[in-house]
């Protein structure tokens, strides 16, 4: 009996060393060339494994793609919306609450904005890509709201979550201003862009 169940226990780690195997593979292959333009056979050849293989363990695009994601969310370590109040505990003044977000967003790009940029060019093709990309937004949004500050209006909070976009933030890195220079930059445009949607569209009392 004992044999057996190490025998099965030794399958079972076998199985998930090939799942993680081809979820690897699969990362790298979409980093390089995008994810609808990978098929199963790249993936199985590249993780070693035969294309059934491939398919057994993720029957869909979607499943594969998912498991994918969950891979690299590890490395891009996105904003969550329940943390969001607690990136900004401690923080008395607007502006040092603008100057955390900046921190914030600068430093996740800078982990995730190729991966971002490719999930976008399939989003309209693989339904998975557009809910990771969402739940994306979702949390820069979470961030915008609590360095705004429980007043602002949602023009504002639209505005600035527009700005923090990570294209919008892209092009401003062309600038090439030095880091501290660049943070400071950022946080003086968010909060003019806050207070320019103020005055065109106050927060009714």
């Amino acid at each position: 009996m004992a044999g057996r169940k190490y025998q099965l226990r030794k399958r079972a780690d076998g199985l998930d060393a090939t799942r993680e195997r081809i979820v690897e593979a699969t990362a790298a292959l979409h980093y390089q060339q995008g994810v609808a333009a990978t098929s199963y056979i790249q993936i199985a050849e590249r993780a070693g494994v035969g294309a059934a293989t491939v398919y057994r363990h993720f029957p869909t695009l979607g499943s594969l793609v998912s498991a994918c994601g969950a891979h690299v969310s590890e490395v891009m370590r996105p904003p969550l919306p329940e943390n969001a109040q607690t990136v900004f505990a401690g923080l008395g003044t607007r502006q040092q609450r603008l100057e955390r977000l900046v921190a914030e967003l600068d430093a996740f790009y800078g982990r995730g904005a190729a991966w971002l940029g490719i999930a976008a060019r399939d989003r309209e093709r693989v339904p998975e890509l557009d809910g990771f990309l969402r739940q994306v937004d979702a949390g820069v949004e979470a961030l915008v709201r609590e360095a705004a500050g429980a007043g602002s209006s949602e023009t504002e909070i639209r505005l600035m979550t527009a700005l923090a976009d990570v294209s919008v933030w892209q092009s401003l890195k062309r600038l090439d201003a030095p880091p501290a220079e660049f943070r400071r930059m950022m946080a003086g445009l968010l909060d003019c862009a806050s207070g320019l949607a103020a005055q065109v569209h106050p927060n009714p009392a």
